[in-house]
């Protein structure tokens, strides 16, 4: 029984990347139909295993599933990213105040050496491995704040917006200008100072949102005045 169900995962994981890589690369592009044909010819199976992952992507926020029509990619507006950030700065902000009373120097030792690995694969310009590495760190001063339902929320928010927060971190520079960040967090940790900890959560959730947007202004050709990254530079 164990040999059917480790495939059906492998199987499964590699759908999922493949239509991941496809809509970062914008071989998909927002709004276009994903065929559930031509993957199951690809791999070789029936599509209930390609519906599954559907479901796994539409949870992420890659993809939208229409009842009867099927999966097409999703694309955002600026109201969506502005509501998004907006929440997700308030939230993230509170816990990062909580967090300050509650995370040991064991956990703060953590957060430095979870940046550090930050700082080598922005130096490596390794995107992907830097946007799970950065969950991290959130992750960990979220649990730490010791609100699980907190945490929930912030985890189902996020994940919707898993596909152009990972995008926008291609941007040049904006890696480092992250660990930059993570570095003043980590002082307001240090110091305990739940005000300064909160105020900067939720300005670089802010300005994270004002990047995204940009990057999406880029991706559709329209002109951008100023960047973003130059703001951040001073957060």
């Amino acid at each position: 029984m164990k040999k059917p169900i480790e495939r059906h995962q492998t199987l499964r994981e590699k759908i999922l990347e493949t239509i991941r890589d496809a809509i970062l690369r914008g071989a998909l592009k927002p709004g276009e139909k994903v065929a559930e044909p031509e993957l199951a010819e690809r791999f070789g199976i029936s599509r209930t295993p390609i519906r599954e992952a559907f479901r796994q992507l539409e949870s992420e926020g890659y993809l939208t599933v229409i009842p009867r029509k099927g999966a097409v990619v999703t694309a955002l507006s600026e109201r969506d990213v502005k509501e998004f950030y907006a929440i997700k700065a308030i939230l993230e902000g509170y816990a990062a105040r909580m967090a300050t009373k509650k995370l040991t120097e064991k956990e703060i030792e953590r957060l430095e050496g979870i940046n550090l690995r930050l700082q080598k694969l922005a130096e490596d310009g390794d995107v992907k491995s830097f946007y799970r590495v950065h969950n991290e760190f959130h992750d960990l001063f979220i649990k730490a704040a010791g609100n699980q339902k907190l945490s929930e929320l912030l985890h189902q928010l996020v994940m919707k917006f898993n596909r152009p927060r990972l995008a926008s971190l291609s941007l040049p520079g904006r890696m480092e200008i992250s660990v930059s960040e993570h570095r003043k967090i980590i002082d307001a940790f240090k110091a305990r100072n739940g005000d300064q900890a909160d105020n900067l959560v939720r300005k670089t959730a802010s300005l994270g949102g004002q990047l995204l947007i940009q990057s999406m202004a880029q991706e559709e050709g329209r002109a951008v005045k100023d960047s973003v990254l130059d703001q951040m530079v001073d957060v």
